[in-house]
């Protein structure tokens, strides 16, 4: 049995009443895995044809399944990006509203980058991400998922919400603000959560997450959404949250979640005191009641009339070098020119209309590479993110020794012609390589690699 603060104890039975054994029980069973097909990379037809680790689908996730797998992370699969794995009930928050493939949307404390990353296959070309994660450690972790993933049109930042929200103000049409809380819902499965709580804590959280919602209005469109979330059960944290949210901001309201989150989850609850009379259209996710960790979110709408500032932004003609443009030639098939730029000193592909300042971003848009003298070392990202482009493909089976070798840092045998070459899975792109008289020459990154 789990050794549950006895303060605890009580806040969950005034909560949960006759359920909280229920809760109790459940707080002893096994905690429940899941991943998301990231459909950037592949197609869900096309992975349910070679899925492997699990077939059974989250209610309320298209692209989820429990999962049913263990060592998941040494797939080549895993390494290929084609999959993310992340907790059940963390995916909740991002299927609350149906996202237009061109908005902009922000996940105002992204890291490790699970909502982020399912947030974006959710847009189209057109459509902008942007990650911000304050504490650097967390943001690098952020980073290199978005690069397994290979996907477009995205940025990470590194900054607190305030200074983010001063740089773009009036921006999003979408904030996801899953924010930093006191971690009851996670009790199940990190035991540390557990010995880290307390009133004072919850306290804590609920003061900083009132600040982080604040700047999240700020970086917001008129008639934009922030879906808030949080993985804990206090009302403080929550409802109260959300109660206080709507009095100070007569501009918003709370509306309902999509049909599938709301069949599974909990109402919201209506608590002594509450102003709001849609405090129900909140939604939580419980252990006991549904296949997860516990979660609740809330979304909140922006019914200003929506206005467009009459002014495009008009990115400055930066000169690309010549060294740069000769190596997308010779490596893709097809690149759409406008797409290129620099970007803190580095050649990145990212979209021509959306500005980030110099110094602002983690990592903008898709790296390139590095431009040494008179050549390009391409980035692993580059290869991940633009290997379906490439001229060059070492296509190996997930299960060949070329592909345990290639995996492990090894040269590997290549039929192609010389040069830059993406080798890939199932068509997908796990990494790159240096064709050089019949043999790859590994560049899969050493922290990458499998020992």
């Amino acid at each position: 049995m789990k050794n549950l603060p006895s303060e605890y104890i009580l806040r969950m039975q005034m909560l949960l009443g006759k359920e909280y054994e229920e809760y109790e029980k459940a707080l002893n069973d096994e905690p429940v895995r899941a991943f998301r097909v990231n459909t950037d990379k592949i197609s869900l037809a096309d992975f349910e044809k070679i899925n492997i680790f699990g077939s059974e689908k989250i209610p309320y996730v298209e692209n989820g399944f429990y999962l049913d797998y263990d060592k998941v992370g040494n797939h080549p699969y895993h390494h290929a990006g084609m999959i993310y794995v992340q907790e059940p009930g963390a995916m909740a928050p991002a299927e609350c509203v149906d996202i237009d493939p061109d908005w902009k949307i922000l996940d105002m404390c992204a890291a490790p980058g699970g909502k982020s990353t399912q947030l974006k296959n959710k847009l189209g070309e057109n459509g902008i991400l942007v990650s911000n994660e304050i504490i650097s450690s967390r943001c690098r972790i952020l980073t290199g998922n978005v690069e397994r993933l290979g996907l477009h049109n995205t940025v990470t930042t590194c900054m607190d919400t305030g200074k983010f929200a001063k740089l773009f103000p009036d921006t999003f049409d979408m904030i996801m603000v899953d924010a930093p809380c006191s971690g009851e819902g996670m009790f199940r499965k990190e035991e540390i959560a557990i010995d880290e709580w307390s009133p004072e804590n919850v306290k804590k959280c609920a003061e900083r997450q009132t600040q982080i919602l604040e700047n999240a209005v700020t970086a917001l469109k008129n008639g934009g959404y922030i879906v808030y979330a949080t993985c804990t059960f206090s009302l403080e944290e929550n409802e109260m949250m959300i109660d206080a949210f709507l009095e100070n901001h007569p501009g918003f309201e709370i509306v309902p979640v999509n049909e599938k989150v709301r069949e599974n989850t909990s109402d919201g609850i209506f608590f002594d005191g509450c102003k709001c009379e849609n405090i129900h259209f909140a939604r939580r996710f419980y252990p006991h009641k549904s296949k997860g960790e516990g979660q609740f979110m809330a979304v909140l709408h922006n019914k200003n009339e929506s206005y467009d500032f009459g002014m495009k932004f008009s990115p400055d003609k930066i000169k690309i070098d010549r060294v740069v443009t000769d190596f997308l030639d010779d490596v893709l098939v097809s690149y759409d020119k406008s797409h290129v730029t620099m970007y803190n000193g580095n050649p990145v592909y990212f979209t021509p209309d959306f500005e980030i300042k110099k110094g602002t971003a983690f990592s903008c848009g898709v790296t390139i590479g590095e431009i040494r003298k008179n050549y390009i070392q391409p980035h692993h990202q580059f290869f991940m993110a633009m290997g379906s482009d490439f001229r060059r493909k070492i296509e190996l089976s997930p299960d060949s020794d070329e592909m345990k070798k290639y995996l492990h840092g090894d040269e590997i045998p290549a039929d192609c012609e010389n040069g830059w070459a993406v080798v890939t899975t199932n068509g997908c792109a796990v990494g790159g390589a240096k064709v050089v008289s019949g043999r790859a020459k590994n560049h899969y990154p050493k922290g990458l690699r499998i020992k």
